[in-house]
């Protein structure tokens, strides 16, 4: 299980220096972070979707909420718990306006649990693809389940 954590985490690591990399070269403005928590749920052969919901609070400004889903294509078999994703939001301007981060994200997606586990999801889109979603935190969930492969999240801005 040790072992099992530990090259999770490693991976996690290297998607989060390739996510990094990339956002870096398309944007350079940390605006905030966004933490969403994911609906329990079972991971099929060829992927997963669940339910998420978002509070994203920028440096400047107000908090704002979000819900959508996010998937998985690839493997991803078992069962997971809630979980949480936490990321810090980098995009091409400082100029956001409220609603910003509506709309798709794609990237890349690993992880593991038995028991406890982590993954990391490294996602780029939003308004014009001009919004890079860098992990600074892995997925806390528990479970039994195994996922890698492409991850997709969409965030629909909830208006207050």
């Amino acid at each position: 299980m040790i072992k099992t954590f530990s090259m999770t985490v490693g991976m996690a690591v290297v998607i989060a220096g390739a996510s990094l990399s990339l956002a870096q070269a398309h944007a350079a403005v940390k605006m905030g972070v966004l933490t969403c928590n994911v609906q329990s749920g079972w991971g099929y052969i060829l992927g997963s979707s669940k339910a998420v919901q978002c509070d994203y609070v920028p440096h400047k400004g107000q908090s704002e909420h979000y819900t959508g889903t996010i998937s998985k294509l690839g493997v991803d078999v078992g069962y997971t718990d809630r979980g949480v994703l936490i990321w810090e939001i980098v995009a091409a301007s400082s100029n956001m306006k409220p609603g910003a981060l509506e709309g798709g994200y794609g990237g890349l997606t690993i992880g593991a649990t038995l028991g406890l586990g982590a993954s990391a999801n490294a996602l780029l889109g939003g308004f014009e693809n001009s919004v890079a979603l860098q992990p600074i935190s892995v997925e806390g969930n528990k479970g039994l389940d195994i996922a890698a492969g492409i991850g997709a999240m969409n965030l629909k801005f909830e208006r207050g």
